[in-house]
């Protein structure tokens, strides 16, 4: 299957998608606001856009549409500006790139797709805005959506071992504190599966197989690399900015039982230690 993506914001996680479709035949146009960005892109055999401009074109043209894009206090942001072109589309698939952070804080308990929505943060408010936002323009266009929540990405070029190489890394320690994450790759392979998988359902959390705290995983990545374990840190002791200090605001495991089933996806780095152990034999 091939088709023509167009990825609005195109970012971390979508180039990661854009590098298992464009060798299978696919065309891809992403949205960026930076000049720099557009011939990084370029170079990638994605054809760039620098927003804002006008998209009515590649609009029509796709077959399938993905929006990856922060929202803000007034929304999505391509919504805001694009949105009756959009409903006006006919692509075959629209994904939104969301976060598990619309879940909101649970004590370290579990949440599904099912799980009532109670964000704490301000991000994870405005992500509860933007999917709500998201269903009303797919309900007005007709097409199908998928909702991706996304749990903490990493992969390369975002993992630890710099700071674990330089000697800043900290294990900050909270009580009870887990949080989900998963490798940029997954995030790759179940949006590419989800373009073809037949399912009625419009919510994914996508996430590895192993919650787990975050001093565990500097601990381990130290490890790997043969250094000493960074020194633990209270989290009431700990100098963080305060985005940094927000992500512990919340504490959950989040299950990816749909996502797994219903997409029949196998995931490449079930849990930290394989994807840390892919990132070193990258370089880390």
């Amino acid at each position: 299957m091939s088709g023509t993506l167009l990825s609005l914001g195109h970012g971390y996680s979508a180039r990661s998608l854009s590098a298992r479709l464009l060798p299978k035949g696919w065309r891809v146009i992403g949205t960026t606001r930076s000049e720099g960005k557009a011939e990084a892109l370029e170079a990638e055999g994605v054809e760039a856009r620098l927003w804002p401009s006008d998209l009515s074109a590649d609009i029509a043209e796709a077959t399938h549409i993905l929006a990856s894009a922060a929202p803000g206090e007034t929304g999505d942001p391509f919504l805001a500006e694009i949105g009756g072109a959009l409903e006006a589309a006919t692509p075959d698939w629209v994904g939104y790139l969301s976060t598990t952070g619309v879940y909101g804080d649970h004590g370290g308990d579990w949440v599904d797709e099912d799980t009532p929505l109670a964000p704490s943060t301000k991000r994870g408010a405005f992500r509860k805005m933007a999917e709500a936002e998201w269903r009303a323009a797919a309900e007005r266009g007709g097409w199908p959506l998928r909702i991706f929540r996304l749990a903490g990405i990493y992969g390369p070029s975002r993992g630890p071992f710099e700071k674990v190489r330089a000697g800043t890394a900290r294990r900050i320690v909270k009580e009870g504190q887990v949080f989900s994450r998963i490798h940029v790759e997954d995030i790759a392979q179940v949006l590419d599966a989800s373009m073809t998988a037949g399912t009625t359902s419009t919510v994914f959390n996508v996430c590895d197989d192993d919650p787990a705290p975050p001093q565990d995983v500097i601990a381990h990545a130290a490890e790997l690399l043969g250094l000493p374990t960074p020194p633990e840190v209270r989290f009431e002791d700990a100098d963080m900015s305060p985005m940094a200090r927000s992500f512990y605001a919340e504490s959950k495991r989040v299950r990816n039982d749909r996502m797994k089933r219903e997409l029949g996806v196998t995931l490449l780095y079930p849990d930290y230690r394989a994807g840390l152990a892919d990132l070193l034999s990258r370089g880390g």
